[in-house]
């Protein structure tokens, strides 16, 4: 199994979680590792960063079939240039301060530097923000369109970039995870609020941190209604219901039944909104094998769950193994150090809900 496809999420998450959403997470596409420079400098490798994003963008859109997934591919010019950073996080990455806040703890040994380029903060642990391409294609065949002045609603985002791509097309992202990483990460001026882009109507990016729908102020502040609310890579049968004894440090607890949590989606939903769930994993575990949660990507919830919720169910577990076997190609998953066996570790499957119009 891949180590990028699932083992930095596992790694991330040691203890049993209260899950928003995170990045959001389960791992959006293979992890690029960032090793400990010295403190006093964050070095930028721009050909890893924007530079190579953009560049990634226009070669995955040959492959792109909805409006809206090429408008998100045209938004990657928009994303501005990171000045480099540097972050500390302590060994248990329970804690991340920023250089001010480290300069003022009694523990700072207990830290360790964490350099931020524009790969690490536009790839995070889970990778370039041009894996959500197949995502929002996959709502664009179904008819979404997000326009200017749209909402957009991230489970799990695990990592901004792609959430400032639907901003500079004049989109109102809000993303929400529990990771400890990502309220520093981008808690520099100017990394959320008002995003000016390719729209005379500007956008919009907010991070909430913190568990959703059970955390009240998470609750309040993302309130709807939205047209489209995605979870990647984290709403995993694996994950919240696996079907094998498992370590329990390895799966996400939502803090609510499955009634209460799908009914916080549809609530924040507006009439004619679409709910997808996208999963990208690593084959299914042998039943002769120790059970790796992250490779069962069904949905957690049955069919009937979603219908009692008030959903209509569109799509329902499908597999959409060899569209992202295609873009992990051109985004080089099966290249370097640590290269996925596309042809044999691979599944996806992707369950899409709606809510009925008025």
């Amino acid at each position: 199994m891949s180590t990028r496809l699932g083992l930095s999420f596992a790694v991330l998450f040691v203890v049993p979680l209260v899950l928003p959403a995170c990045g959001g997470a389960a791992p959006h596409e293979p992890a690029r590792a960032v090793a400990p420079a010295p403190a006093s400098a964050a070095p930028v490798d721009a050909s890893q960063g924007v530079a190579r994003i953009r560049a990634d963008a226009e070669k995955l859109a040959p492959l792109i079939r909805s409006e809206l997934a090429r408008r998100f591919l045209s938004a990657a010019p928009s994303l501005p240039a990171v000045a480099p950073r540097t972050l500390y996080r302590d060994a248990d990455k329970k804690r991340v301060l920023d250089a001010e806040g480290w300069s003022r703890v009694p523990d700072r040994d207990a830290f360790k530097p964490l350099p931020v380029d524009e790969e690490f903060y536009y790839n995070t642990q889970y990778g370039s923000p041009l894996a959500y391409t197949r995502a929002l294609d996959v709502l664009g065949d179904a008819g979404a369109t997000l326009p200017p002045g749209s909402r957009f609603f991230d489970f799990g985002y695990g990592g901004a970039g792609h959430l400032r791509m639907l901003a500079g097309l004049g989109v109102h992202a809000v993303g929400v995870d529990v990771d400890p990483l990502l309220p520093v990460l981008y808690g520099a001026p100017g990394d959320q609020g008002v995003i000016p882009g390719l729209s005379n109507a500007p956008g919009s990016l907010r991070l909430l941190h913190g568990s959703f729908p059970g955390d009240p102020a998470v609750r309040a502040a993302s309130a709807g209604p939205f047209d489209v609310i995605v979870s990647k890579n984290v709403l995993k049968k694996g994950y919240i219901h696996p079907d094998r004894p498992t370590d329990e440090s390895k799966l996400i607890r939502l803090g609510v039944d499955d009634a209460t949590f799908l009914g916080a989606v549809f609530e924040r939903l507006r009439p004619g909104g679409f709910f997808l769930i996208y999963n990208i994993c690593p084959a299914p575990t042998p039943s002769d094998k120790p059970f790796v949660p992250w490779s069962d990507g069904r949905s957690p919830f049955p069919r009937e769950a979603f219908t009692a919720a008030g959903f209509e169910v569109r799509v329902f577990d499908r597999d959409d193994t060899e569209a992202i076997r295609t873009i992990g190609r051109v985004l080089g998953w099966d290249q370097g150090e640590d290269a996925m066996d596309l042809q044999n570790d691979l599944s996806v499957l992707y369950t899409l809900v709606a809510r009925p119009p008025r």
